[in-house]
C-alpha cells in the first residue's frame, strides 16, 4: 500500500521536467543534494516545533525582557456583569446601533450602555506584554534567518544565482540552502496556524492571505528548483522584517498612549 501511494504521489511526469527521472536526480550526501517535493513534509513537525519554541521563549525570554525594559500594561476598568449586553456583545455587535433598545431591555441609561461597551471593547485589546511578547518572537528569528540566510550565500555566487532563476536546471542544493528553505517554510507554517490566536489586527484577512501566498512561493521555488535565487529573495525580505517588527511594536505603544479608557 505504501509502494502504491508513493508511485501514485510522487509521479515523475507531475513533479518534474520531460525526460527527467528521479534517478537522474540522484546524488550522493557529500556531493548535495537535489530538491525534492517530498521534503516539504518535514515543515509540518517543524511548525509545531516553532509554535513550542515560541511557548517557551515568550515566558522565559519575552516578559522578563519587556519588564526589564519598563514595558508596562494599562490598568482598564472591567464591565460590570450584564447577562444580556454581554450576549448581543458577542452575539451580533461590539458597537450597538439599538442602544434605546438594548437600554429598555436592560433597564439602563443610554450613556451608561455606550459606557460599558466602551469598557467592554478596551477589555478585550491585548495589552501592550502580549503585543511585546509577539513582535520579540518574529524579531529574533529573522535575525537569525537573516544571518543564516548571509550564511549561506557566502561561498555562492550571485550571478549563478540568477542565472539559476531563468530556467529549470539539474543543479544542487547545499545542505545550508535546503536547511534554510524547511527552516522559512516551517516558520511560516506556525504563523499561519497561530493567526486566529494572535493579537489579531485591522489587517487580518491580508495576513492570511500574506501567509498562504508566502508558503505557496516557497514551496513552489523548491519544487521548481529555484533555490539559489529564492534564498536571495528570502534574505532580502528578512533584511527588512525585523525592522518593521521594531516600528510596528513602537508604533503600536503609541496608539495605546493615546487610548481614552
Amino acid at each position: 500500500m505504501e509502494a502504491l501511494l508513493n508511485e501514485w504521489l510522487w509521479q515523475e511526469e507531475s513533479w518534474l521536467p520531460p525526460g527527467i527521472s528521479w534517478q537522474d536526480i540522484e546524488m550522493k550526501e557529500d556531493e548535495g543534494r537535489f530538491p525534492l517535493p517530498r521534503d516539504l513534509i518535514y515543515t509540518f513537525p517543524l511548525a509545531f516545533t516553532f509554535i513550542a519554541l515560541r511557548y517557551v521563549f515568550e515566558r522565559l525570554i519575552a516578559v522578563p525582557f519587556s519588564k526589564h525594559l519598563g514595558v508596562k500594561d494599562r490598568i482598564r476598568i472591567r464591565a460590570a456583569s450584564v447577562p444580556k449586553l454581554e450576549t448581543f456583545y458577542k452575539q451580533k455587535s461590539r458597537q450597538p446601533s439599538q442602544v434605546v433598545s438594548l437600554g429598555k431591555q436592560c433597564g439602563i441609561s443610554q450613556r451608561n450602555i455606550q459606557t460599558w461597551f466602551r469598557h467592554r471593547r478596551n477589555q478585550d485589546r491585548p495589552s501592550n506584554s502580549r503585543k511585546f511578547c509577539e513582535a520579540s518572537w518574529r524579531f529574533a528569528f529573522y535575525i537569525a534567518s537573516f544571518t543564516a540566510g548571509l550564511g549561506s550565500l557566502i561561498n555562492v555566487s550571485l550571478l549563478v544565482a540568477f542565472i539559476s532563476f531563468k530556467k529549470i536546471s539539474l543543479h544542487y542544493t547545499l545542505q545550508a540552502h535546503y536547511w534554510y528553505y524547511i527552516l522559512e517554510m516551517g516558520f511560516y507554517l506556525s504563523l499561519l496556524l497561530c493567526v486566529s490566536v494572535d493579537v489579531k489586527r485591522k489587517d487580518f484577512k491580508e495576513q492570511v492571505i500574506h501567509h498562504i501566498a508566502t508558503i505557496f512561493l516557497i514551496g513552489f521555488s523548491y519544487c521548481a528548483n529555484y533555490v539559489r535565487v529564492g534564498t536571495l529573495v528570502m534574505l532580502v525580505h528578512d533584511s527588512s522584517d525585523f525592522f518593521l517588527e521594531v516600528n510596528r511594536h513602537t508604533v503600536s505603544l503609541q496608539r495605546e498612549e493615546h487610548c481614552v479608557i
